[in-house]
């Protein structure tokens, strides 16, 4: 028998972040802790620098990311911004431009 798993508090909603899976009842996406926790940082100190997280749920991103680490990692690589650009002042027409050339985050 082949059963979807579900993950107490992550959600998806296609209107927020074309779908990509967050926290419940906030539009911090998964990624946004993995790339935290990717950083060094503890699971347990995640909530001092994103206080509306609680621990639970920083956990909960963690398993997701255990079980879908391709997906989170696709999400990652795809909103990461440039090392040419980090550090630079970007104007809203080179911003545009990059995301027309790197298509929808979805």
């Amino acid at each position: 028998m082949d059963s979807a798993t579900t993950y107490e508090h992550i959600t998806r909603h296609e209107e927020v972040l074309s779908g990509e899976p967050i926290i419940d009842g906030t539009r911090t996406p998964v990624r946004a802790i993995v790339e935290e926790w990717r950083q060094g940082t503890p699971p347990e100190e995640i909530p001092e620098g994103m206080p509306h997280l609680s621990l639970a749920q920083v956990f909960a991103a963690l398993a997701y990311y255990s079980d879908h680490q391709d997906e989170i990692n696709t999400l990652i690589e795809r909103n990461r911004i440039p090392d040419a650009q980090l550090g630079s002042s970007v104007s809203g027409d080179e911003l545009s431009q990059h995301s027309q050339n790197t298509g929808p985050s979805s």
